[in-house]
């Protein structure tokens, strides 16, 4: 991965020149691509630190790239979408996605949003772990391992999972998750951090040692057995 690089997806070449400028004005390594079905080779060869990624692009849609990047990569991703209700959002997150900026933008607040997802991914990458009976959650190598045996999960999960982990007994609002975990401000419907906690709960199983509690009206907590 380089850490200089930035991989900006669009079909439209007069916001790619505007991106690539300003990106190179702060001192980055762009590539640029304009097609989805050309847009994992391009990942694969930039090995970029971060992908600003449109919707609406030909040969694949930006839903369809963000799914195979996160078969193969935990890199941050923007999303790009001329769309922008709040399902949109929703489902952006719940694929992977790092941010999200509906068009049209000021190219100097997706600066911004850049340069802090790239300051949090690179505090993930700081070694982190943290320990149950039977379970523990890495950032390191962004792993679960239950009862010996790695479960699968997307980034999001287990970013989440680890959050909670790392703060047992500590009561979050789902609001609180999204800014701490997502890392942005979320206008709308906050029921992406429910999808996330039921797929993480049907993952791990019901547990007595440890769990993820719901605190009705409030949001959520991980508790530990005393």
């Amino acid at each position: 991965m380089d850490r200089n690089t930035i991989l900006v997806i669009d079909d439209d070449r007069n916001i790619l020149a505007i991106i690539e400028m300003y990106l190179k004005k702060e001192g980055y390594n762009v590539v640029t691509c304009e097609r989805g079905d050309t847009a994992i080779e391009a990942f694969r060869k930039a090995a970029p630190s971060l992908v600003v990624l449109d919707v609406m692009l030909p040969g694949m849609d930006g839903w369809e790239v963000l799914a195979k990047l996160r078969e193969e990569s935990a890199v941050p991703v923007i999303m790009l979408t001329a769309k922008g209700d709040t399902t949109d959002r929703i489902q952006g997150l719940d694929l992977g996605a790092d941010d999200y900026m509906a068009k049209p933008f000021e190219a100097k607040e997706l600066i911004a949003r850049i340069k802090a997802v790239m300051r949090r991914s690179a505090s993930a990458d700081e070694e982190k772990c943290v320990a149950f009976p039977n379970l523990s959650i890495s950032l390191d190598n962004y792993s679960v391992m239950l009862d010996g045996k790695q479960v699968e999960m997307p980034p999001k999960e287990i970013e989440l999972l680890y959050f909670l982990a790392s703060r047992p007994g500590k009561v979050f609002t789902r609001e609180q998750l999204l800014e701490q975990v997502w890392g942005f401000d979320f206008f709308g419907d906050s029921r992406t951090v429910d999808v996330h906690v039921k797929r993480i709960r049907e993952k791990l199983g019901e547990r007595t040692e440890w769990q993820i509690k719901t605190v009705w009206g409030v949001g959520y907590k991980f508790e530990t057995e005393k």
